[in-house]
């Protein structure tokens, strides 16, 4: 009771005077004549957290609407703030990022655009010296949202469950909230969301994954040729793949029919399509096959033969699927699974790829199904069930061929945390900078701490060819390049490989390779948005792998924290001449001057 009372006194302490739980009428004003009645426990383990429920009950003695409910608000103060905020829009925003002054936003869970949608249920807002986080502590996604503000020094977070038509609450009628929790935490976003994972792990079995040896090998992608690729082209380029020091070939788009109709189109075939696999396997190679799931044309044999697949919307229209001009396919309609499944085995078996690349923002959530073929319960199984989707693939594909690759690109959405037992690979899923690279490998290292993660092709990083971000946040390399010719629908060299890039490639795949600093295990030493420079450590083999990124750093001191008090060796080991000098652990203080990334090793 002790620990739980001091819970409440920090909580408390940190707020800037806003009311912590209301219901909201359908225009927005507190509704008075309400009596708030508030569960609220420390979960055994999780001495940092309290678990809250929320009853709202009529006493005003008339029928009141409620338009909108309110609970579990934190706020933080302080000149400079910043937040985890996971959900997922068209804009594909940063998950991390500072809380200036008048800033708003939703974080909408449920369907944000046609297919953007879904997410992590927590928000976390820290300063130097405070750190809360709130969100669901639910079995399943709920559809509200984690609406964060900031007004003059203080912001805050609330969840916030907006009801599509009026609630009409009679006199003694109680309205409740779902399951939700208020935490408290020290540093960045990092040690709330490791809290997070865990609970609902000991809660409700979301076991995190753990990664086949293959998932961490480099990776070298077709998607230089783009949708018109041949397979000459792809047998080609093998092997210099091969000699390059890369493990594995993803196939992307372009093979198929159209979305939905996943058969060998006449430009690939599906003789060509195995003829690809087998040379990629005779180079020693292994072979993973791009994907969209849940996703038909309209114009396909799919929709046109089996509409009981296709998600229904309230208003019976199909929902779109911006990006390909696709509709949805229901995620947890059996249908959906049957035919699915039997791709699985396609792909692996008939095909003998070794894995897939499942992509698309739609594959983060869908919108509530209103099929009748569906034959769900209520619509809105369609969100709640999807991770069903993914592990059915996932299981699938294991009994086809065990250790099988599978990895999950929602294209720049806040993963949807509910499925990601059910993969084996993220990815920094299409980063719009090597910014957001680094900042996804954190989160997901928080989450789930042997999962690989993919950094994307380099092509998508700061200037095309920012290895140092992808090495040294411990994420796995990639490339789409071309050769020996380019890719002539793509402006300039077409992702060429020129000498120059070539002699790039063998420096940093090489180190790659020695070092697979991605096996290793992410610690969180310092804040993402307080300490600079920006600063990533990775543990690997009694080695301490330090990665520091800034645009340019001038000797200011730097602290290598972490270590024990003894003397150490710091290596450059990514420097053409890699320089060695000794540091002291006791007083563990360099002084470097580096433009862009200062990546170490210490022993």
């Amino acid at each position: 009771m002790k620990r739980f009372a001091i819970l409440l006194l920090i909580l408390a302490a940190a707020s800037c005077s806003y009311q912590h739980d209301r219901l909201l009428s359908p225009r927005g004003a507190a509704l008075k004549g309400v009596e708030v009645l508030v569960s609220e426990d420390v979960p055994e383990g999780f001495p940092s957290m309290i678990l809250r429920e929320v009853a709202f009950v009529n006493v005003s003695g008339a029928p009141i609407e409620v338009g909108a409910m309110e609970t579990s608000c934190i706020s933080v103060e302080g000149p400079d703030i910043w937040s985890l905020q996971p959900s997922s829009t068209a804009e594909r925003l940063d998950w991390v990022l500072p809380v200036g002054n008048g800033f708003q936003a939703r974080n909408y869970l449920g369907m944000n655009d046609s297919d953007y949608g879904g997410g992590i249920p927590m928000v976390c807002l820290w300063t130097p010296e405070t750190n809360l986080s709130v969100g669901l502590a639910e079995p399943v996604l709920r559809l509200v949202s984690l609406n964060v503000s900031r007004k003059g020094n203080c912001a805050r977070a609330v969840i916030r469950r907006d009801f599509d038509e009026p609630v009409l609450l009679q006199p003694g009628d109680t309205l409740r909230s779902y399951r939700e929790f208020e935490m408290t935490g020290s540093g960045d976003f990092f040690n709330p969301l490791r809290e997070f994972a865990r609970f609902m792990h000991e809660t409700y079995g979301y076991e995190p994954p753990v990664s086949p040896a293959d998932a961490f090998e480099a990776v070298w992608c077709a998607w230089g040729y783009e949708r018109n690729f041949t397979v000459d082209e792809v047998i080609g380029t093998l092997p210099k793949v091969a000699e390059l020091g890369f493990k594995w070939v993803d196939v992307d788009d372009g093979y198929q029919i159209c979305e939905g109709d996943w058969e060998a189109n006449d430009r690939i075939t599906d003789e060509g399509m195995k003829r690809i696999t087998a040379a990629i396997h005779a180079q020693g190679l292994k072979a993973k096959l791009w994907w969209a799931p849940l996703a038909a044309d309209p114009g396909s044999t799919l929709a046109s033969e089996h509409p009981e697949m296709l998600l229904v919307q309230k208003d019976g229209t199909h929902e779109d699927i911006s990006w390909w001009d696709s509709w949805y396919l229901s995620p947890v309609n059996k249908f959906t699974q049957s035919y699915t499944l039997d791709l699985v085995d396609r792909f692996l078996l008939d095909w003998d790829f070794d894995g897939f690349k499942l992509d698309g923002q739609h594959l983060n959530l869908s919108a509530p199904d209103y099929n009748p073929a569906s034959g769900l319960g209520h619509p809105e199984e369609a969100c709640e069930r999807l991770p069903e989707f993914f592990k059915a693939v996932s299981d699938r594909a294991e009994a086809d061929k065990s250790g099988a690759v599978v990895q999950v690109c929602p294209c720049g959405c806040a993963i949807n945390f509910f499925y990601t037992p059910y993969m084996n690979q993220a990815v920094a899923s299409d980063p719009t900078s090597s910014a957001q690279i680094r900042m996804k490998r954190k989160v997901y290292a928080a989450m789930c701490p042997d999962l690989a993660y993919y950094a994307d092709h380099v092509e998508l990083s700061d200037g095309g060819l920012d290895f140092p971000t992808q090495i040294g946040v411990g994420g796995v390399i990639g490339s789409k390049f071309t050769w020996p010719a380019p890719n002539p629908s793509v402006e300039g060299d077409g992702y060429l490989l020129t000498p120059e890039k070539e002699a790039a490639l063998r420096k940093w795949v090489g180190i790659y390779n020695d070092k697979k600093i991605s096996t290793g295990q992410y610690l969180n030493l310092y804040d993402y948005g307080f300490d600079k420079p920006e600063a990533h450590v990775v543990k690997k083999d009694g080695a301490m792998y330090y990665a520091f990124y800034a645009p340019e750093w001038n000797g200011a001191p730097i602290e290598l924290r972490g270590l024990e008090d003894r003397s150490y060796t710091v290596t450059e080991y990514t420097a053409d001449v890699p320089r060695s000098y000794p540091v002291d652990g006791s007083n563990p203080i360099i002084r470097p001057t580096f433009k862009g990334a200062y990546l170490i090793e210490v022993k």
